[in-house]
């Protein structure tokens, strides 16, 4: 007979108990929508017919809601072939924070639609129709995908060695799947489907586009209406929509995705970048800078001609094939061997602002986070195997001063470990990992193992900032590189006098200057820090008769180093106040005739409303005070 254990320490013995059972034997069952038996998510209705650990999966677990999700999708691809006849279904997986199906319809669906189908699907979640799983031999379910016309199923079913086939069937919809499943449909009563787009069948821009819908689903009421109120704040702070208004940047027909800065856009640009150089500079940095465009051959050399091609974006000089380049490291590895090196110059830290192209699908492109040209802060170093734990190190704390005392992110940190798509052995690879593993223990950051996806050269540690309403961004990157000095044969001499190997280490803090100016402008809504606001101040005079005093006034902050405008425009002042609000000013200073006669300044900030009134002294001393950190 066999004996079941739970992770509370029960044990049970039992002949063909089902998972749910044995829960309910326990009194653990109450919000489980699966189990882990043995550590495998399971149906609950699987009957257990052998020694197994038993543990409860509740609904709003990670692995819990990815089940309900999934599940969810279903539910909306039933509710879909009810309303809509004729549809043909393609894949409908869970997805962070929800799900989506796509779908060939015979009619078009906008979003105007989704209510239409959420209502479906409510109706079928108090049916509480079972869910239950098949094992179908493959043979028999290619015939019925085929007398059916069911095109996209049946080319996913050419994918599948095994003979067997688990589907789930609920009522009179059924799909191909690997479960496992919620029981019922009255688990799933907690949806929300959010939009529609467009998408080409398995991604492939040469393939039909489909119809994607997407869909959240929550345990409880309460978790779904948390979610939604937070997407509502998530498109207060859309980047594209602020970008537009606050004039930072547009993107054009002409350049999808290729991003055109505006004068306010690359103010806030300069001043990171200015911050960056003299940060990096105190911390022991070089700056060079590589050619956008270079020879086929560096890049077989590299790897990334059989690696990154289809990333990549090409050209033709002399007859001869060259690529823009993608990345910047091949190109500072050609600086490191530009001269002989010794073991006193390492380590040896070399930084570039590097524009890189890479190709991104259409589909995919979203404002400035996936854009297809972006600067990155890039630096290579180049270190002895004795120093590579001490630079992480100190990678590690320029990193940690940057976001959380700078910007005040919080973060978290994952390492990335070989790729299935990988240059080098897999002795090189253990190398790496152990060192970059040594690295985090030493300095006391959790961290947690992502597997799988390393760079194609080297594993790395990829920094996750999170932003106020708890979304996080993958930003900043260290990746541990003993690929590249091997393919491009760089040395330096030892103390010894031979020739040694150096160890490469990539590093980006930023990420892509781009993509975190889009983080900057969603995190703080457009009301950016003082020292990196694109306009600081803000001169309002109350009545054309007092603009010399203003101009007189904007040339004195102008003369401290402040971004300050004038609004000279014949309106009234409650509606330039609320122009310079909405521009996210960090200052306004009113003109009036008092103001004027005194020779002081009536000064408001932007949250705190009216500071009172002061003379110019005193207002240069309280914009001295504010937070910079390049000074």
């Amino acid at each position: 007979m066999p004996q079941f254990r739970g992770s509370a320490g029960q044990i049970m013995e039992a002949d063909h108990r089902s998972a749910w059972e044995i829960l309910k034997e326990w009194g653990i069952h109450r919000g489980a929508v699966a189990a882990f038996v043995n550590g495998k998510p399971t149906d609950l209705k699987t009957v257990l017919d052998f020694d197994a650990t038993v543990e409860p999966i509740p609904a709003d677990s990670e692995t819990g809601l990815e089940i309900l999700r999934h599940s969810a999708s279903h539910l909306m691809a039933q509710a879909v072939l009810h309303l809509y006849p004729g549809t043909k279904v393609a894949i409908g997986p869970s997805i962070k924070d929800g799900f989506y199906y796509d779908f060939e319809l015979p009619v078009p669906v906008s979003e105007e639609d989704l209510p239409k189908i959420e209502e479906e699907m409510k109706r079928l979640a108090r049916e509480a129709l079972p869910v239950e799983r098949l094992e179908i031999p493959r043979e028999k379910l290619m015939e019925k995908y085929t007398a059916t016309g069911e095109v996209y199923k049946a080319e996913l079913l050419e994918d599948i060695p095994d003979e067997t086939v688990s589907v789930y069937r609920q009522g009179d919809f059924e799909d191909m799947c690997r479960g496992p499943h919620v029981p019922d449909t009255s688990f799933l009563r907690h949806t929300k489907l959010l939009s529609v787009a467009g998408a080409y069948w398995r991604g492939d821009e040469k393939n039909r586009m489909l119809t994607r819908i997407y869909g959240t689903a929550f345990a409880d009421r309460e978790a779904l209406d948390a979610h939604i109120k937070k997407m509502e704040e998530a498109r207060r702070r859309d980047h594209r929509k602020l970008g537009k208004e606050l004039d930072l940047f547009s993107i054009q027909p002409e350049g999808p995705g290729f991003p055109c800065f505006h004068p306010k856009g690359m103010v806030i640009l300069n001043t990171l970048v200015d911050f960056w150089r003299r940060e990096h500079v105190r911390r022991g940095y070089s700056e060079i800078r590589t050619p956008l465009i270079l020879d086929k051959d560096l890049w077989v050399r590299s790897g990334h001609w059989d690696h990154y091609k289809e990333n990549m974006y090409f050209t033709e000089i002399d007859e001869k094939p060259y690529a823009i380049k993608p990345m910047n490291c091949p190109g500072g590895l050609l600086v490191y061997k530009s001269s002989l090196k010794s073991y006193r110059d390492l380590p040896l830290r070399m930084a570039e602002l590097g524009i890189v192209h890479r190709h991104e699908r259409s589909g995919v492109l979203h404002g400035l986070m996936r854009v297809r040209c972006f600067t990155q802060d890039d630096a290579h170093l180049y270190v002895t195997p004795a120093q590579i734990k001490q630079e992480i190190l100190g990678i590690m704390d320029l990193t940690r001063y940057i976001y959380r005392d700078v910007f005040g992110f919080n973060y978290h940190v994952e390492l990335s470990t070989r790729p299935e798509k990988a240059m080098g052995s897999l002795e090189m690879w253990e190398r790496a990992e152990t060192a970059l593993e040594e690295a985090l223990r030493e300095s006391g950051v959790p961290y947690r193992v992502n597997p799988g996806d390393g760079a194609f050269y080297g594993p790395k540690i990829d920094f996750h900032l999170e932003d106020c309403i708890g979304r996080t961004w993958q930003c900043g990157t260290i990746q541990l590189d003993f690929q590249m000095p091997e393919r491009f044969d760089i040395t330096y001499v030892g103390a010894d006098g031979g020739q040694h190997r150096p160890v490469m280490l990539h590093r980006t803090v930023f990420g892509s200057l781009e993509r975190f100016l889009g983080i900057l402008i969603e995190h703080f809504a457009g009301a950016f820090p003082y020292w990196i606001a694109p306009v600081q101040v803000k001169v309002i005079p109350v009545k054309p008769e007092l603009e010399e005093y203003a101009k007189e006034i904007e040339a004195r902050v102008k003369g401290w180093g402040v971004r300050v405008e004038t609004d000279l425009r014949d309106e009234k002042l409650g509606k330039k106040i609320r122009d310079a609000q909405v521009q996210k000013v960090p200052y306004m200073v009113v003109l009036g005739e008092r103001e004027m006669a005194e020779k002081t300044l009536s000064v408001r900030d932007r949250s705190l409303g009216d500071l009172g009134t002061m003379t110019p002294d005193a207002f240069k001393e309280k914009l001295e005070s504010e937070f910079d950190p390049r000074h």
